[in-house]
């Protein structure tokens, strides 16, 4: 099978060649089904992500040992099952999450990891749900436990976590504001019913802020959804009410934000660090009930996911280039043995 291996650490977006990190392998062995209840699915689609991105890098949290294949969320149709698989049969469409190798065209899961996809749902879309819309449902409705009327403020709001929590802060009848960056991710934003959109090239985020709060007389932001840390989450501290909920989402600006400790005491804040990833270790009952909601909502069209790059296997640098120099609005994907994808020139 092909398979995207990566060899040794470095920049993945590096064009193919010497100094490439990752190599096209075309004679991967498939992987065999070791265990009864396993499942191999034939890979469909798999999603990109900052943290794939970091992996190769060597700058993320989970290490493993060379050589890898990077990937985690995917979805894809039932190739073969074990002997004790009850779940699933050959040629049911199925999506999940691991912790590494969904870059290739075929990946083995136990069924008990997997989710069948509704038939409403296209796998290209399904492939790009669980780790976005994941981390964004599990830390605004199992978290924080946003509700209605509350003020959500969503930084790096274009980006693939971002969109899923404009839109699930939507769904559950929070007032949303979004920050991002560019004409035109502001004008998907803004199509998508976001209550204020603040572009960062052009406006201060708290004076805009403050404005659209004291136009609705508001107290100021109940939960600050952050993916971005650095100077705007600094930024953004001066927004929060009374009792304010922190989601610290992540580091895309690549600088780790201080909150200082007095100020969390004296607002009464709560803040939530949220690694998404260790729910499946921890909590995998709450990563479950979170991605049948979020495979529900999306057959019922409640939830879009927007795709501006799509790439193939032997085009993986140019994905990770997108990623890297912040070039997707919502997701940029890697499809596999699809013949008809075309390039985003987003």
């Amino acid at each position: 099978m092909e398979a995207l291996v990566c060899k040794k650490l470095g920049d993945p977006s590096t064009a193919a060649g010497g100094d490439s990190p990752i190599v096209l392998s075309k004679n991967h062995p498939v992987p065999p089904l070791d265990s009864p209840t396993t499942v191999r699915v034939r890979v469909k689609a798999t999603s990109l992500n900052f943290a794939n991105y970091l992996q190769v890098l060597g700058k993320y949290q989970e290490k493993p040992p060379l050589p890898f294949i990077p990937g985690s969320d995917y979805a894809g149709v039932v190739d073969a099952v074990g002997s004790g698989v009850s779940l699933f049969k050959v040629g049911d469409h199925v999506c999940s999450f691991a912790s590494l190798g969904s870059f290739a065209q075929f990946i083995v899961a136990d069924q008990s990891e997997l989710y069948l996809v509704p038939k409403e749902c296209d796998l290209v879309a399904a492939a790009a749900l669980p780790v976005a819309f994941g981390t964004s449902h599990v830390a605004l409705v199992h978290r924080a436990q946003l509700g209605s009327g509350q003020v959500l403020l969503v930084l790096g709001a274009a980006g693939g976590v971002g969109l899923s929590a404009v839109q699930i802060g939507k769904i559950r009848g929070a007032i949303v504001i979004a920050v991002a960056r560019g004409d035109e991710k502001i004008k998907l934003l803004r199509s998508m019913g976001v209550n204020h959109v603040v572009d960062s090239t052009k406006e201060g985020v708290t004076a805009s802020v403050k404005n659209f709060l004291k136009s609705r007389k508001l107290k100021g932001v109940d939960v600050l959804y952050d993916p971005v840390g650095g100077k705007l989450t600094k930024e953004s501290l001066k927004l929060l009410n009374w009792g304010a909920q922190i989601l610290v989402i992540g580091f895309a600006s690549g600088e780790i934000p201080l909150i200082p400790a007095n100020i969390a005491l004296v607002k009464n804040w709560t803040i939530h660090g949220l690694y998404w990833g260790s729910y499946k270790i921890h909590r995998p009952s709450v990563l479950e009930d979170s991605l049948k909601e979020l495979l529900s909502w999306m057959a019922q069209g409640l939830i879009t996911i927007h795709i501006s790059h799509t790439y193939s296997l032997s085009e993986a640098s140019l994905a990770f280039a997108a990623i890297k120099e912040r070039k997707a609005i919502g997701k940029v994907m890697i499809t596999i043995d699809d013949a008809s994808h075309s390039r985003s020139k987003l």
